[in-house]
């Protein structure tokens, strides 16, 4: 838990505030990791959380910062009030951890946004009307949809580390002169498989291209470093980085972002304003208009923090587990995991299957009303890197995701390894029925209803 301290230094009156935080052991603790839920069965047990890779939860270290703030919150920037006052520097603080948890240039922005999705939209405003954008059909669709449609090259999923880069190396070629941009995911949000960042960069700079980086996936589990990778932006979610308080970021280069009309017109966004001129700020504060969110920004850089110090910890956890979950799916008759470029490839802790006979939807409400495991179904975001995937199983339309991360144990990992089994042996215990949200069991006794907490 985090304490709040207000203590009067004896030279002073001033206030000074410190935080405190409890150890959490060689990898950084979650928020409802004692979660349990029910079963059709009419038993309870505690949940086995396999959908990191839609939102991870809240870090205990997190939480702690975000009440820390609270009772001091308020707007940040031209306020003299001392809680004002003290929330700015939180606020331009957390600024710098995320420009630090990147690797970021000295000159590089760090734009507070929603999440992923919304700095990638940023972005592709920003980019020059005459700009020449190429991006694979693999990524998801946050990444794959924000730019023209006239001036985006679209290159089909490659099926190695070595074709990704050839295809862009030879998309680079063929394109007119002018403004270029390729974005690349760091990691698939569907099968996990880590793309050749820099090798990709390597050949953008070569024929004069600029490279935005999707770092929703990967920055969670894997460091991530805009210097070493020579990418010129990056774009992240919180919510994915254990700090689901609706704020991410778009970190890199300026001279576009300031060049581009603001995003959001209003408060904070200008310089000045008279009855006939607006002349807009520079920098950040250009496209944060309105009251940002300062609490989602604090809560980004305490998960920043806490991922950068355990990431070796971390690293090793997640590499254990999917390990042991990859040995243990590849031994079920029926089972198919789908890949990018291969069995071998570098992964994060997500894999992406079917079983032989069974949807996906039947698959997922089954390991949740049955085994207590929650995963998800569908095409994630990604539907042509899903219809490439699937292409040659034509009796799914769809797939099942197993996403990994700090909430995970052994137990989990063999509880759906098990469970998976018994599913493409026996099916379901339940008779399952179609609903608005899914497949659930025809009699079910679960009460799912959500009361109001507030």
């Amino acid at each position: 838990m985090s304490i709040l301290s207000i203590l009067e230094p004896a030279s002073t009156t001033t206030p000074r505030l410190t935080v405190a935080h409890r150890s959490t052991g060689s990898i950084p603790a979650t928020v409802g990791s004692d979660l349990l839920v029910p079963l059709a069965d009419g038993r309870v047990t505690d949940y086995a959380n396999f959908d990191h890779g839609a939102s991870a939860p809240c870090l205990e270290s997190v939480r702690a910062s975000v009440e820390a703030a609270l009772p001091s919150y308020a707007s940040v920037h031209r306020g003299n009030g001392y809680a004002s006052r003290i929330t700015t520097q939180w606020y331009e603080r957390a600024r710098e951890e995320v420009h630090a948890f990147v690797g970021a240039r000295s000159d590089d922005q760090v734009i507070f946004t929603r999440q992923t999705t919304d700095a990638l939209n940023l972005l592709a405003r920003a980019v020059p009307a005459d700009a020449t954008v190429i991006v694979f059909e693999s990524e998801h669709h946050a990444a794959l949809l924000p730019w023209p449609a006239e001036r985006t090259v679209r290159l089909a999923a490659p099926s190695s580390s070595t074709e990704a880069v050839k295809k862009v190396a030879d998309a680079l070629r063929e394109a007119p002169e002018g403004p270029r941009l390729v974005v690349i995911t760091g990691a698939s949000n569907v099968t996990g498989e880590i793309f050749p960042i820099a090798e990709i960069a390597k050949v953008a700079k070569a024929h004069g291209a600029r490279v935005c980086l999707d770092a929703a996936q990967l920055a969670p589990h894997r460091p991530v470093d805009i210097s070493t990778l020579d990418v010129d932006w990056v774009a992240l979610s919180g919510h994915k980085l254990y700090a689901p308080y609706g704020a991410g970021a778009l970190i890199g280069r300026s001279d576009w972002l300031d060049a581009a009309d603001p995003y959001l017109y209003g408060g904070g966004a200008t310089h000045a304003v008279t009855e006939d001129t607006v002349v807009w700020a520079t920098g950040p504060a250009r496209h944060e208009g309105g009251s940002p969110n300062v609490i989602g920004a604090i809560a980004l850089a305490s998960a920043c923090a806490a991922i950068s110090k355990h990431r070796d910890a971390i690293e090793q956890h997640e590499r254990s587990l999917l390990a042991r979950l990859r040995t243990g799916l590849a031994q079920i008759d029926g089972v198919t995991t789908y890949s990018i470029f291969g069995e071998d490839a570098d992964r994060v802790g997500t894999v992406c299957f079917t079983i032989a006979g069974l949807t996906s939807t039947l698959v997922s409400a089954a390991l949740s009303a049955e085994y207590g495991v929650g995963v998800r179904d569908g095409k994630f975001c990604a539907h042509p890197l899903v219809g490439h995937l699937l292409a040659d199983s034509p009796e799914h339309g769809t797939a099942v995701r197993a996403s990994l991360g700090l909430g995970t144990t052994r137990e989990h990992v063999d509880r759906l390894v098990n469970a998976v089994r018994t599913l493409a042996t026996s099916g379901p215990r339940a008779e399952y029925a179609e609903t608005a949200h899914g497949c659930q069991p025809s009699d079910d006794p679960r009460d799912l209803q959500a009361p109001r907490i507030w």
